[in-house]
């Protein structure tokens, strides 16, 4: 049975269609549901199994990046975000997305509980401009439901300019999901343009303590082809990103 999987769809959500995509690879019956129709039924959200919040730049980041869809998330939809979360179905928040779910205070959040006292946030690339390359991601954590058991690096591309990840308390190596890597799987060390956004400790993506909600910053939903490899031409494959979501569905179709 195909576990149901909910994409998010706000103004200025342009990578609903490629995430709608990589799930479908993955095994689940994806759908894309307007934010304004969440909203007028909202116990909508308990009929699904994964949840997504993809990239873009809703309601065009008019005052910063994700702040004003995490208000909606806060303000309309918490009581069933919150349930969902707590019930451990798997949910993911993809560039424009994961600034969604850390500044609505659903990541990192405390043990499992969600939403959390905000203690981190994604701010202006350190280089003070708009990135567009691609990088290469490792896992970080055998917590994460999205990043159990993944090997081999994940390449693929970001585009953001405000990526950079920071927290004003520590934060726990449990909470770590994916980190920027050089192309041979080496550390970025903090190094430009491999960690593409100052990024602390080279995070490019964090997970709940429970592993089942997880943000990231490139998108992974951007190779699931072989061709969209960016050296396809010169006979380079792998190191796709599907593995991720076929984690994620899978995890959805056992509970």
């Amino acid at each position: 049975m195909k576990p149901k999987a909910l994409v998010l769809q706000a103004h200025g959500s342009n990578r609903d269609f490629d995430v709608i995509d990589a799930l479908t690879l993955a095994g689940a019956d994806a759908s894309g549901v307007p934010l304004n129709e969440l909203r007028d039924q909202k116990s909508l959200l308990a009929d699904f199994q994964l949840l997504v919040v993809p990239g873009g730049f809703s309601y065009a980041d008019a005052l910063g990046a994700g702040k004003l869809l995490a208000l909606d998330l806060a303000s309309y939809f918490i009581d069933e975000v919150s349930s969902f979360v707590e019930a451990g179905k798997p949910v993911i928040g993809i560039c424009n997305g994961f600034q969604v779910l850390v500044k609505s205070g659903i990541l990192p959040g405390k043990q499992s509980q969600a939403p959390a006292k905000n203690e981190a946030t994604l701010t202006f690339n350190a280089a003070g401009h708009f990135e567009c390359r691609w990088v290469h991601l490792k896992s970080a954590s055998e917590n994460c439901v999205w990043t159990k058991g993944l090997t081999e690096i994940i390449t693929c591309p970001i585009a953001h300019g405000e990526g950079n990840f920071q927290v004003t308390e520590a934060i726990s190596q449990e909470h770590i999901a994916l980190t920027y890597a050089k192309m041979d799987g080496a550390s970025a060390n903090g190094a430009y343009p491999a960690n593409p956004n100052g990024s602390i400790m080279d995070i490019a993506g964090i997970c709940n303590a429970k592993g089942n909600v997880m943000g990231l910053m490139p998108h992974p939903e951007n190779h699931i082809y072989n061709w969209q490899h960016p050296r396809h031409t010169r006979g380079e494959t792998g190191r796709s990103g599907l593995k991720l979501f076929e984690n994620g569905v899978n995890y959805a179709r056992e509970m």
